[in-house]
């Protein structure tokens, strides 16, 4: 599988923005989908992932009420939509994909990951 992330940018506080992960091959409705992000000077940290399906979603406690997270397996998409944006919301974020059906927070359980997204929020 590859993971192609895109709609990063620069966003106002209290702003919005809408992430999408194309995924090439015939076997994305397998994966789990999960979304991850880098800020300058420190480690990659979950946002948010989903089932196989899309019937199942978990967040991390930071992002949770403000970004959705959702799929299209007929396009093989994975968005991230993100409101409410706050100036800690600013890093790289990347879309992986896991074999593992349900959705993780772990990073050693994605097995295929995107190039990563700039997201930048002002104040």
């Amino acid at each position: 599988v590859q993971l192609q992330a895109s709609g990063g940018g620069l966003a106002q506080a209290g702003g919005s923005l809408r992430l999408s992960c194309a995924a090439s091959g015939r076997t994305f409705r397998s994966y789990a989908m999960g979304w991850f992000r880098q800020a300058p000077g420190k480690e990659r940290e979950f946002v948010a992932a989903i089932s196989w399906g899309g019937g199942s979603t978990y967040y991390a406690d930071s992002v949770k009420g403000r970004f959705t997270i959702s799929r299209d397996n007929a396009k093989n998409t994975v968005n991230l939509q993100m409101n409410s944006l706050k100036r800690e919301d600013t890093a790289v974020y990347y879309c992986a994909a896991s074999r593992i059906a349900s959705p993780s927070g772990i990073e050693v359980s994605y097995d295929y990951w995107g190039q990563g997204t700039q997201v930048t929020v002002s104040s």
